[in-house]
């Protein structure tokens, strides 16, 4: 079985380094000066423990890859925003049969999926991991690099999800089948919520934790109009989940920020839509239009991280009272 990676970013890249450590097959799928990067002087893996920088086949497309001829599982590790480009590569790859286990934040990128593909998979991934420069990621974990449970989608679990998992629990990755998969997702997309306005704004810890406290609420109102079970305490427990995993500093920094303040910090001017936040709080403005839930919070924080990303905010660089003033206005 050959795992390719596709989106060799911060999970992706720290998820294909566990698995290629470990003397799995795998291969990767990245852009732009990262995949030059990488094919050029190989794929570098930072821990609190360790640095080693490992020689994977990497390539810009499924297509040179063969992917879906080597027994493949892909493991699907872009941005939401990326992923019907992903799928349609995949599909004119003629890998129209692979297996697909959708790493990813979010609720929507199952849906996209099994629209395409028969066999899909969920996955609940919890991995402080940083990409912030070309060929490089970061893991701040020292006992281990995340937790990823897996399951089919929409529920249940097969014989390929316990290999999946097995193969991880392997390469210093906590991983389970998990049966319920979806329903664990939506428990980790109201902990999303809060992924903007950790990138966006640069106030106090208490404004900040306050206004994602209001994000969420929200949430959990749409959510619950939805009839969606989202009350997972494994995965509302980030203090024991960071303990399992030894989170430490690298180098003395400790790690910048989640996927979102990373997605600022790289830069997104160039590719404006490289912030996920209409897939998080996006999720939660759709589901309160589609039952009758306001979810003013939410929206305002998708138009303010759409404008930051395509001006080229730098993380933090708006105010709470100023940015939400405006927003109403």
């Amino acid at each position: 079985m050959r795992y390719v990676i596709y989106g060799a970013g911060a999970i992706g890249g720290v998820v294909g380094a566990r698995l290629h450590q470990a003397g799995h097959e795998v291969a990767l799928i990245a852009r732009g000066a990262h995949l030059e990067a990488i094919q050029r002087d190989g794929l570098t893996l930072t821990t609190p423990v360790e640095r080693l920088t490992l020689r994977i086949p990497a390539a810009s497309d499924a297509s040179a890859l063969k992917v879906g001829a080597h027994g493949d599982v892909v493991l699907l590790a872009v941005k939401s925003q990326d992923t019907a480009g992903a799928l349609g590569s995949l599909r004119a790859a003629g890998a129209g049969d692979v297996p697909i286990v959708c790493l990813q934040n979010g609720v929507e990128n199952e849906r996209a999926c099994a629209r395409l593909f028969g066999d899909v998979y969920g996955a609940v991934v919890m991995a402080p991991a940083d990409h912030l420069r070309p060929g490089h990621v970061e893991s701040y974990g020292a006992k281990a690099s995340g937790i990823i449970d897996i399951g089919r989608y929409p529920a249940g679990v097969d014989e390929r999800c316990e290999m999946i998992c097995a193969a991880l629990s392997a390469s210093r990755l906590h991983s389970e089948p998990s049966p319920d998969v979806m329903r664990r997702k939506y428990a980790k997309l109201l902990l999303n919520v809060g992924n903007a306005v950790g990138a966006l704004f640069g106030d106090s810890d208490e404004s900040r934790a306050e206004l994602t406290e209001r994000l969420r609420d929200e949430g959990r109102a749409a959510l619950d109009a939805a009839g969606i079970d989202h009350r997972d305490d494994a995965v509302a427990d980030i203090g024991a989940r960071w303990e399992l995993l030894g989170v430490a500093p690298i180098g003395g920094h400790e790690r910048g920020g989640s996927s979102s303040w990373q997605s600022l910090q790289r830069g997104s001017a160039s590719h404006p839509l490289t912030i996920e936040t209409d897939y998080l709080n996006g999720e939660i403005v759709l589901l309160g239009r589609l039952h009758g839930v306001p979810t003013p919070l939410n929206e305002a924080i998708c138009r303010l991280a759409d404008d930051a990303a395509r001006r080229g905010v730098r993380p933090g660089g708006l105010s709470i009272p100023e940015a939400l003033g405006m927003v109403r206005s």
